[in-house]
């Protein structure tokens, strides 16, 4: 965990949320006031973020004592207890909201990742997430792939050569788009994989004859010209098959021999996984 970047994106979170005060448990309870709460699982899942709660409940309040009966990753049902944060019940409230968007999020991302993991066993290829994130939560997004199984791709546009089909289109071609990467990696001194998307068999050739590039992605493509473009690839390069791919129908892609398989859908159209924190009483 990047514990500087998490603490970062929780105090943003907590200032956009917090503002100057938390008015209403400030006005309705009384200054001292000493609770305990549980984090109560309300739909079968796979649970993640609890690592994330810690963190905010101590920057919240470092005073603030939790008890974890649950890990990331962890298979929960209906009625678990994740944990319980004990302390001021102000610093509990203020932390709520934030705790629960975080981890509902990340639980609906981690669940619907290992959904799919399951379906990929034995096949030997592994699914990816994608840049389609929420601006501001990407790295808990990732986090929660990783959480479920899954493994993560670029994390943004700094730390990969991702050539698009627009990137195709505006500088000419798959020939062109390689070469001029190539190039500019030379000239700014800079180690970075090179991947290019090819929308057709033409785009194919096109890539595997410039060569100089690490992953192939085969975008669109049917099933069965899935399967040609591997056996056309014969290893030569490591292969992503991208676009139109469901849970419904992941294990056939991946049969197709497809070293990794990106969904933008485990991160950009989840249902968040039900859970609340609750006050137990004495």
């Amino acid at each position: 965990m990047d514990i500087p970047a998490i603490r970062k994106l929780i105090a943003s979170y907590l200032a956009e949320d917090v503002g100057d005060g938390d008015h209403t448990s400030l006005a309705t309870i009384a200054a001292g006031t000493q609770g305990k709460a549980k984090l109560l699982v309300k739909e079968n899942g796979i649970l993640a973020g609890v690592s994330l709660a810690v963190e905010a409940f101590n920057v919240i309040d470092p005073a603030l004592s939790v008890e974890l009966f649950l890990k990331d990753g962890d298979p929960v049902k209906t009625g678990d207890i994740a944990f319980n944060v004990q302390g001021s019940v102000h610093s509990i409230l203020k932390a709520e909201r934030l705790v629960l968007n975080c981890m509902q999020r990340m639980s609906a991302i981690a669940t619907q990742t290992h959904q799919i993991v399951a379906l990929l066993q034995g096949t030997g290829t592994k699914v990816l997430d994608t840049r389609k994130t929420t601006p501001g939560f990407r790295l808990f997004e990732k986090w929660a792939v990783q959480i479920g199984g899954g493994v993560n791709h670029r994390f943004g546009l700094y730390d990969m050569i991702l050539i698009k089909d627009n990137h195709v289109d505006y500088s000419g071609g798959i020939a062109n788009a390689i070469n001029n990467a190539r190039q500019y990696l030379l000239t700014h001194h800079k180690q970075l994989d090179i991947e290019i998307e090819v929308r057709n068999f033409t785009e194919l050739h096109e890539a595997i004859k410039a060569g100089g590039i690490q992953r192939i992605m085969l975008d669109n493509f049917t099933i069965p010209d899935l399967k040609t473009a591997v056996e056309i690839i014969d290893g030569q390069y490591t292969t992503e098959a991208s676009g139109g791919i469901t849970i419904e129908n992941v294990r056939a892609y991946a049969e197709c021999g497809v070293d990794y398989i990106s969904i933008g859908a485990l991160t950009h159209s989840v249902k968040s996984l039900d859970l609340s924190l609750k006050a137990v009483n004495a």
